[in-house]
């Protein structure tokens, strides 16, 4: 069983950077494919990126091109990197890990943090 804690959350404005870190946990970190998922008030969860054990990756449509995600197989630890931060990024971020094949949506996942909050100002 793999625990995960997300870091890096905070307020930013609008057109800046944000790291967010995974740090995993009572697993073996390989064998995981890891996803980061936000939910806004008043929305659903919903997938923003995620890295499967070869490094593949996938990106929603609303973040590409500004959003990159990582995996340090050797800190146990994820990434998300997100520049050019808009208002509309705002939201919980989640970090979530599956032991089988992943995908984009939430109920895949068995393993969760606890959000980190990010805030965009305009």
């Amino acid at each position: 069983q793999v625990q995960l804690v997300e870091s890096g959350g905070g307020l930013v404005q609008a057109g800046g950077s944000l790291r967010l870190a995974c740090a995993a946990s009572g697993g073996i970190f390989n064998y995981y494919v890891f996803a980061w998922f936000r939910q806004a008030p008043g929305k659903e969860r919903e997938v923003v990126s995620l890295i499967r054990r070869s490094g593949g990756t996938y990106y929603a449509d609303s973040v590409k091109g500004r959003f990159t995600i990582s995996r340090d197989n050797a800190k146990n630890t994820v990434y998300l990197q997100m520049n050019s931060l808009k208002p509309e990024d705002t939201a919980v971020y989640y970090c979530a890990a599956d032991a089988e094949t992943g995908g984009v949506m939430a109920a895949t996942y068995d393993y969760w943090g606890q959000g980190t909050q990010v805030t965009v100002s305009s």
